[in-house]
């Protein structure tokens, strides 16, 4: 999902390369019948940027995911989220 996202902002001229972009993923597990089953996956990212890019890296979010492989072959099993904050 982080490739993704990065790749939509590069083609819209916002560097994502070279570390500017980073993720904390966090799984929360269930037991269903003595097995561990993922349930939902967060993907909390943080884009080193300016605020003038912000209205642009809004509306990359609200859209990349359905142009990711990983989540379009995942979010019908599992609830699949994320989020974005921009850093100085």
């Amino acid at each position: 999902m982080m490739g993704t996202f990065g790749g939509a902002l590069e083609a819209r001229q916002i560097n994502a390369s070279g570390g500017r972009l980073t993720a904390d993923v966090t799984g929360e597990v269930e037991t269903e019948d003595g097995v561990l089953v993922i349930r939902r996956i967060h993907v909390a990212m943080r884009l080193s940027a300016t605020e003038e890019v912000k209205a642009t890296v809004e509306r990359v979010h609200s859209v990349y995911a359905m142009h990711c492989p990983l989540y379009r072959t995942l979010h019908t099993a599992i609830q699949l989220t994320s989020s974005y904050e921009l850093v100085p």
